[in-house]
């Protein structure tokens, strides 16, 4: 029986392609504009903005990077790991643990 590592599980399992390559250019421009939001949010307090103002710009931050986490779950779930469970096996297993692993952490933050 052939050892598989996770990293060799991966590339196989998703083809060397990655499941929001179709959005790519939407994740991308997401990802733009989060970073302007965090600009936005250093410049508040180097002016010394009003507290709750920095929390709200904080809030919508932190709901935009989730927004652009769950996009990629969601794509990876449809991606690799439907792959891998159509390979069967340990690729399979490696997969839905790693997916399972990615949740939590969400969860966690």
């Amino acid at each position: 029986m052939e050892i598989i590592t996770p990293a060799e599980a991966t590339t196989e399992a998703c083809h060397i392609t990655h499941g929001y390559i179709g959005d790519k250019s939407q994740y991308l421009a997401r990802l733009k504009r989060i970073e302007g939001q965090a600009r936005g949010i250093h410049r508040m307090v180097d002016e010394e903005t009003y507290c709750i103002d920095i929390l709200t710009q904080i809030s919508a931050l932190t709901k935009a990077l989730e927004g652009v986490a769950l996009g990629l779950l969601d794509d990876h779930l449809k991606h690799c790991v439907v792959d891998a469970a159509k390979l069967g096996g340990e690729q399979a297993e490696i997969k839905i643990k790693e997916a399972s692993d990615a949740i939590a952490r969400l969860v966690r933050s």
